[in-house]
């Protein structure tokens, strides 16, 4: 990843983990990683998805309005390139490999600590971002 600064969207129902991931992102000092929104549902976010077009997105998979699957398809279809790190309480691998078929890059089962979360974010920026 380059100097330039990239987008994060945070998606989650529960607003105490939307800010624990922002706290945890600004903590570890991920250099180049801003957050530009949080969404508190898939329709949020793709309304956030559109008008900011970040790079990477953390999305949680059950939410009311519209599911993380659902809301992965969606944006999928708007930018193929996408990287989603999918952080979910669902321990089913069914749902996390659905997720990774339709396009997540990543999967972090939650509780996570803050190394777990910047571990998996820093992965998620390592793969490359096409523009």
């Amino acid at each position: 990843m380059n100097a330039a600064t990239h987008k994060l969207l945070i998606v989650d129902d529960s607003n105490v983990i939307r800010n624990k991931i922002e706290r945890d992102i600004q903590a570890g000092h991920l250099s180049g990683l801003q957050v530009i929104g949080k969404a508190k549902d898939g329709r949020d976010a793709l309304d956030l998805f559109r008008r900011h077009q970040p790079d990477f997105v953390t999305m949680d998979l059950t939410m009311p309005n519209m599911d993380g699957l659902s809301c992965i398809r969606n944006m999928i279809a708007i930018n193929s390139n996408i990287n989603i790190l999918v952080v979910s309480a669902l321990a089913d691998e069914h749902s996390g490999l659905l997720a990774l078929q339709y396009g997540a890059r990543g999967f972090l089962q939650k509780p996570f600590s803050d190394y777990e979360l910047l571990q998996a974010v820093k992965e998620m920026m390592a793969q490359p971002i096409v523009q």
